[in-house]
């Protein structure tokens, strides 16, 4: 990397960040997990996941994406990953309407949350900024 372009990556010595690209989580069965992330949270299914020796799949959600990892799923502990939604209140019904369970939408400093579960346990935000 040249000088210029070492600059360009890092402020005062330090790495700049972009955003975030992926969330990886664990789950029991990848089929499964696939299905409750699409038919429900209206992800998109990749095909560009390379063969890294465990199932798994890679999604798309906005810009963002979601890598699934068939491997032990560990306790929940309140470690999650929030989904941004337009509106809240559509999203759970959306949500409810797939036989899904989720929590009211609650006021969170200026926006507001809901919490649901995937079938593997791991606990999801859905998450709506302040208008």
């Amino acid at each position: 990397m040249n000088e210029e372009a070492a600059t360009t990556a890092c402020q005062n010595g330090v790495m700049k960040s972009l955003g975030v690209h992926h969330v990886s989580i664990n789950v029991d069965d990848t089929d499964v997990a696939v299905v409750f992330y699409t038919d429900v949270l209206g992800m998109t299914l990749r095909a560009d996941r390379p063969d890294l020796g465990f199932n798994g799949a890679w999604l798309d959600f906005g810009s963002h994406q979601l890598h699934l990892l068939e491997l032990t799923v560990p306790d929940d502990r309140g470690q999650h990953f929030a989904i941004h939604v337009e509106d809240i209140d559509a999203a759970v019904s959306a949500v409810r309407s797939k036989g899904v369970e989720v929590g009211d939408p609650t006021p969170i400093a200026s926006s507001r949350q809901a919490f649901l579960h995937d079938p593997s346990g791991n606990l999801v935000e859905l998450h709506q900024p302040a208008k």
